[in-house]
C-alpha cells in the first residue's frame, strides 16, 4: 500500500484536535444513565446549514488523514479495528461508510453487509457469522448491520426467535439480558485479541425518515432504494427506539463504546464518524514499522546490484 501526499504535522493536530471536538459529545462508554432522547437527531453542534459546504472540506482533510493512518493499520499488523452500523431504515448508513471511507485503500478495509439470517445461519449461534467476517489484523473491518439486530429486530418480533430453533428453556424473558451479557463479553474477547470495537447508531427522527421516503418515492432514480417493508417496520417505531436505548444502555463500554450520531443532516453524520474513526485510530499509537540494520544493507546491496545492470 502506498500514501498520497499528506497534511504537515501543524495540520494533523490541528485535525486531530477537531476530530475529538466533534465525536466526544456523542460517545456512549458507560450506559447506566443513558437515554436516548438526551441526543437530537437534528444536533449539529455549532455548525448550521450554511457550514455546510465548509463541512465538506472539512470531511475531505479528516478523509486524507484516515488514509494515512490506515497504512499504518496495514503497514503495522497488530491492530484490527472493526466499526458496527446501527440504524433505522434510510439512515444514511451506506452513504456514511462510502464517504468516510472513501480515501481508504480497498486492500486494507472489508465492508460485511448483514441481512435476514439463512438457514445455515438459523443452525449456528447468533454470532456466528459475524465472527466469519471479522477483520484481519491490519484492517479496517465495517459491519452494515450486525449481530446487534439480535437484540432489535428480533427483539421486536419475536416471532423471529421461534424460527431460531432454540430449545425452549432457552427463550424466557431473560433471554434479552443474556444476550447483552454475551455481547458484551464477546467484545472484551475480541479486544483483549487485538480488535478494537466502536460502534455507530446513526440517530435518525421520525419526522427525517418519513421525509426521505417521500423523497424515493417520488424521485424514479430513487425508488429502488424503497421497499413496502419499510413502512412495515415503520409503524413500529416505539418499539425499536425503546430496543435500541435497551442496547446502547447495556453494551456500551469504555473498550467498546458507542457514538449515537444525529442523522437528520447527512453532512454532519459523516463529519461525526469521520472524527470518531480518526480519533480511535489515532490512540493506536500506529507507526511504519522500522527497518533493522541487517535489511537495510541488505536494500542497500540490492540499489547497487540493480544500478549495476
Amino acid at each position: 500500500m502506498t500514501h498520497d501526499t499528506l497534511p504537515s504535522a501543524l495540520d494533523k493536530d490541528a485535525i486531530l484536535k477537531r476530530s475529538r471536538k466533534f465525536c466526544a459529545p456523542f460517545r456512549i462508554s458507560d450506559g447506566d444513565d443513558f437515554r436516548l432522547d438526551q441526543v437530537d437527531p437534528a444536533d449539529t453542534l455549532h455548525l448550521d446549514k450554511s457550514d455546510k459546504k465548509a463541512s465538506q472540506a472539512v470531511l475531505a482533510e479528516g478523509v486524507q488523514l484516515l488514509a494515512e493512518l490506515q497504512d499504518k493499520l496495514y503497514a503495522q499488523d497488530r491492530w484490527a479495528v472493526l466499526l458496527i452500523f446501527q440504524a433505522m431504515d434510510a439512515a444514511g448508513k451506506d452513504g456514511t461508510i462510502k464517504h468516510v471511507m472513501s480515501g481508504v485503500n480497498p486492500q486494507g478495509c472489508q465492508v460485511s453487509s448483514f441481512k435476514a439470517p439463512s438457514s445455515v445461519d438459523l443452525d449456528h449461534d447468533y454470532l456466528w457469522r459475524a465472527n466469519q467476517c471479522l477483520p484481519e489484523r491490519g484492517r479496517i473491518g465495517i459491519f452494515n448491520r450486525s449481530y446487534y439486530e439480535e437484540t432489535l429486530v428480533v427483539r421486536v418480533h419475536p416471532e423471529m426467535l421461534a424460527r431460531q430453533t432454540l430449545p425452549p428453556k432457552l427463550m424466557g424473558d431473560d433471554i434479552w439480558t443474556h444476550r447483552f451479557r454475551d455481547i458484551r463479553h464477546y467484545e472484551e474477547y475480541l479486544a483483549r485479541n487485538g480488535v478494537v470495537v466502536r460502534k455507530f447508531f446513526l440517530h435518525l427522527s421520525k419526522q427525517e425518515q418519513k421525509r426521505r421516503f417521500l423523497e424515493r418515492l417520488d424521485n424514479p432514480d430513487k425508488n429502488w432504494k424503497f421497499s413496502a417493508a419499510d413502512i412495515k417496520e415503520r409503524a413500529y417505531w416505539d418499539d425499536y427506539m425503546a430496543a435500541y436505548e435497551q442496547m446502547i444502555r447495556h453494551t456500551a463500554s469504555d473498550g467498546a463504546p458507542w457514538y449515537v450520531v444525529p442523522a437528520d443532516n447527512k453532512w454532519f453524520t459523516r463529519l461525526v464518524v469521520a472524527a470518531a474513526v480518526i480519533d480511535t485510530l489515532d490512540s493506536l499509537d500506529l507507526a511504519y514499522p522500522k527497518v533493522s540494520d541487517e535489511a537495510r544493507a541488505a536494500l542497500a546491496a540490492a540499489h547497487q546490484q540493480l544500478l549495476a545492470e
